[in-house]
């Protein structure tokens, strides 16, 4: 077993940054992660709201803040953790073989979210056959097809504005009347002549020829009215899942599975502490993991000098 100070769970740019933090602070730090680090970020298009930056591609983003981390000396381990048992003062984090166990004085959780689904019929059946999660990934298969954004949030529209300059038109479906994406988003959706909204309206199934999508059902909630939509490819962009399922025996995640923490970053767990869109909070961006990352990463330093210090005194 394998042991250290600081044991990262997730590569995302709250996870890097709290890696960062702890090597800085002389700390010997493993960053675990079960797929490429950047996380959400590598999902994102042009990040245009993280400062030094006036737009960047997510990916890029991504690339550049691990190499910052990996600079300093933190070791990059690749799998997927099961849980954390709590030993006295060890935290010991399970990964799937456990001969691959993590021992660490202190365990910053950042595993992020997954995409929640819409859970339909034809959802699960079309999903790689027009229906994708990230239009940075798939948006060059659809060129110049007609494609649906499911959302009205910052993602569904910055990434509808990117499936605009692939595609030949976006039709945003929106259970609402109007977007919750912030206002210069909107400015731009709205003034992009690609773009079309289906507004106070829901998808109901996905649709197609068994090898493919071909549209969708939508149901407009005002009108009652049910019609087909065709269209290569559906995006879906309708809020997260916080990735906690190994860590709910701890009794630190809300009815929701939202990681609970004080402004610390700490879990009602001595020595675990958790950042990003993993944890309760009202913001999730790119800008606020890092802070995250930063105050926890600052704060587990803290946390063993405290535990070096009561053992000398004994």
């Amino acid at each position: 077993m394998k042991k250290y100070d600081v044991a990262v769970i997730g590569a995302g740019p709250g996870g890097m940054t709290a890696a960062l933090y702890g090597a800085r602070a002389n700390l010997k730090v493993a960053m675990i992660d079960r797929g490429v680090y950047g996380g959400q970020m590598n999902n994102t298009a042009e990040v245009e709201n993280y400062p030094g930056f006036p737009s960047i591609m997510g990916p890029e983003l991504g690339e550049k803040m691990y190499q910052s981390t990996t600079k300093q000396g933190v070791d990059f381990v690749y799998g997927d953790v099961q849980g954390i048992e709590v030993s006295g003062q060890d935290r010991i984090v399970k990964m799937e073989n456990e001969d691959d166990n993590i021992l660490a004085k202190a365990v910053i959780i950042a595993t992020g979210s997954d995409n929640r689904k819409l859970g339909i019929p034809g959802e699960e059946e079309y999903s790689g056959k027009g229906v994708s999660y990230c239009a940075v990934c798939d948006g060059a298969f659809f060129k110049d097809e007609d494609v649906i954004v499911v959302g009205g949030g910052d993602s569904a529209v910055s990434e509808g504005l990117y499936l605009a300059n692939v595609t030949d038109n976006v039709n945003v479906v929106h259970r609402r009347d109007q977007l919750r994406a912030e206002k210069i988003l909107q400015d731009r959706a709205f003034k992009n002549p690609k773009m079309n909204f289906t507004w106070d309206s829901e998808v109901t199934e996905i649709v197609g020829d068994e090898n493919k999508m071909t549209g969708v059902k939508v149901h407009n909630k005002k009108t009652g009215e049910d019609k087909v939509v065709d269209a290569a490819g559906a995006f879906i962009y309708i809020g997260n899942i916080p990735n906690s399922k190994p860590f709910q025996d701890l009794g630190i995640t809300d009815k929701d599975g939202w990681v609970i923490t004080n402004d610390k970053m700490e879990t009602s767990a001595s020595g675990i502490y958790a950042i990003g869109d993993v944890r309760q909070k009202e913001l999730r961006q790119i800008i606020t993991a890092v802070g995250d990352g930063g105050i926890a990463g600052q704060n587990a330093f803290e946390y063993i000098e405290t535990l070096k210090a009561a053992a000398v005194t004994e």
